[in-house]
């Protein structure tokens, strides 16, 4: 694929990522949304029948809600927002054929969402096991740590959403011949919806675990709970989208929506390169398997790209497009053999 070629595919999106970028969205709102509502429906009895939900600039509670009140309107504003969001990625998708979150999209949602948790969190810590709301608690340090999680989060969907935006869908077309002097570039990805729903599950887990802590109803060994969620959601989402790309360098395989970590193999490391049908079965499950076929990246069953390592080794990865991708990679291995 020629360097021409390669500006005119950039045009297109590769509809796989869109579609996880959705489910983890619609995740991401789902718990949220189940958090706001259910966090102070568990501290109900050790909290007043009106709540502090409003602090003036000395650090003392100046305003109320009802308990129902402040119990509601966190959770309506976010749905709002979301629905909105939501909404206008939809949108995006059907007219441009499938594309991936913008990312703004995802930055508002992360930094919204941790902001509206933070927020219930504080309250329900100022309120808790106080008989008057004008008793309550100050929530300034809280309310740092909230935005300091909330820009972090952002940050990261909003790197998220940036590298969705280059993504290079399979080349259509047989010609393999790369031109004396041209450079060329194949790249194909693929994700597995589910293993992307059960990190999000385990993000979500991981979120409220923290948010407890934060407003008081857990133990400082909840954080522990929270963090080996918190690092099984990381490791499953690292797993659950996988990259090939060949250029004239070789082969390089980025791992997650970040397309990090990375494996590469250059050209001359690379014996030969083929295509082979594979299951779960066959390698021993979904993700990065290790087995008596070597390493394999299964995130669906059907074709893979395969390559043999001038040590013998062989590391396959199901992708779409495989054949052409093996096709360049020989043609590579052969032009540097000459």
């Amino acid at each position: 694929m020629t360097e021409r070629a390669e500006r005119a595919e950039r045009a297109e999106q590769a509809p796989e990522r869109g579609s996880a970028a959705v489910w983890g969205s619609g995740a991401w709102v789902v718990g949220v949304l189940a958090l706001l509502v259910a966090f102070p429906l568990a501290a109900r009895d050790r909290l007043p029948d009106r709540l502090a939900t409003h602090w003036g600039t000395g650090g003392d509670p100046d305003s109320s809600m009802p308990f129902w009140a402040a119990t509601v309107f966190p959770a309506l504003l976010w749905l709002a927002l979301a629905v909105a969001v939501l909404l206008t990625l939809w949108r995006a998708r059907r007219n441009s054929g499938g594309v991936a979150a913008s990312s703004w999209a995802g930055g508002t949602l992360g930094f919204t969402g941790v902001t509206l948790l933070g927020a219930q969190a504080s309250v329900v810590r100022a309120n808790l096991d106080r008989t008057d709301w004008r008793d309550a608690g100050s929530v300034t340090v809280w309310a740092v740590v909230t935005l300091a999680g909330a820009v972090a989060v952002g940050a990261v969907a909003l790197l998220i959403g940036r590298r969705a935006r280059v993504t290079v869908p399979p080349v259509a077309g047989p010609a393999l011949e790369i031109p004396e002097g041209q450079r060329f570039v194949w790249l194909s990805r693929v994700s597995n919806r589910w293993l992307h729903l059960t990190a999000a599950v385990c993000g979500i887990v991981s979120v409220g675990a923290a948010v407890a802590v934060m407003g008081g109803l857990a133990g400082l060994h909840t954080v522990w709970s929270a963090a080996t969620f918190a690092l099984a959601a990381v490791a499953l989402l690292a797993c659950a989208s996988v990259q090939a790309r060949v250029t004239e360098k070789g082969l390089e395989v980025a791992f997650g929506p970040l397309g990090w970590p990375t494996r590469r193999w250059a050209a001359d490391a690379i014996a030969s390169a083929w295509v082979e049908n594979r299951s779960a079965m066959q390698v021993g499950g979904w993700g990065y398997r290790l087995s008596g076929l070597g390493t394999t990246v299964m995130l669906r069953g059907g074709e893979c790209l395969v390559i043999r390592t001038v040590k013998g080794k062989d590391f396959a990865v199901s992708v779409d497009d495989a054949e052409r991708g093996a096709a360049l990679l020989n043609s590579l291995i052969g032009q540097r053999a000459e």
